[in-house]
């Protein structure tokens, strides 16, 4: 068990974390195939997100809005049909409409009474200040793929937000949904880890791609993490 003494930064990844990403990104995706005649299980639908999102995150950057329509185009070529213009723009544009987990708003505002809070997240600044509204929390840096012009796993994005943080990484506990995209590469860092395994269609690995790995400590959601913590 971690020894939350230790701490005095969290670090948390967003879309999947702190926000029901894939509720969103399924009910994005029924509506863009029921368009054209398709329907295919949760799943499976999320390995293909999970998979085609990782594909497109590598080699040159582009923002994350381009590798939100880049998915569109994914689909459509792996299901023979193809994308309209709107279809392209549905991941996107459904983006702001997602939702915080039921637990995340009240875990965050009970965990700042303690811990400083931070945000490390693979999105364009302008589609996280959308979702912002929804996440009433004095977060003391917010760190954004498009400020790092790379993605998690790589490393430059937490250098970058470990650098604005400003303390040894030891004081810093990183929690996040995906084991590919912020369990290994924080642990590589020498920061301690929170799993947060939250329900999934796809349960254990839900809409990233899949890889072993092993976190510090692993919880079923963001209100079991705080009632620890703050113990």
């Amino acid at each position: 068990m971690l020894d939350f003494s230790n701490f005095e930064f969290l670090t948390f990844d967003c879309y999947g974390t702190l926000i029901d990403w894939e509720t969103g990104i399924l009910s994005t995706l029924h509506r863009v195939l029921g368009g054209h005649g398709q329907s295919h299980p949760d799943a499976e639908l999320l390995q293909l997100y999970g998979d085609f999102e990782a594909a497109a995150q590598q080699g040159k950057y582009q923002e994350y809005g381009e590798v939100l329509r880049s998915l569109a185009r994914a689909f459509g070529k792996h299901f023979s049909f193809r994308p309209t213009t709107k279809d392209t723009e549905a991941l996107p544009d459904s983006l702001p409409m997602w939702k915080p987990w039921p637990d995340t708003v009240l875990a965050l505002r009970k965990l700042q009474t303690r811990y400083k809070l931070a945000v490390i997240s693979n999105i364009d600044d302008d589609l996280f200040q959308a979702t912002r509204p929804q996440l009433p929390i004095d977060f003391q840096s917010v760190t954004t793929a498009q400020q790092a012009r790379c993605y998690k796993p790589d490393l430059e994005i937490f250098k970058l937000a470990l650098s604005r943080i400003g303390i040894p990484a030891q004081r810093v506990l990183h929690v996040g949904q995906s084991i590919y995209h912020d369990v290994l590469p924080a642990k590589s860092l020498g920061l301690s880890t929170v799993w947060v395994n939250r329900p999934s269609r796809r349960a254990g690995v839900g809409a990233v791609k899949r890889v072993e790995g092993t976190p510090d400590w692993e919880v079923p959601d963001l209100a079991t993490l705080a009632a620890r913590a703050l113990a």
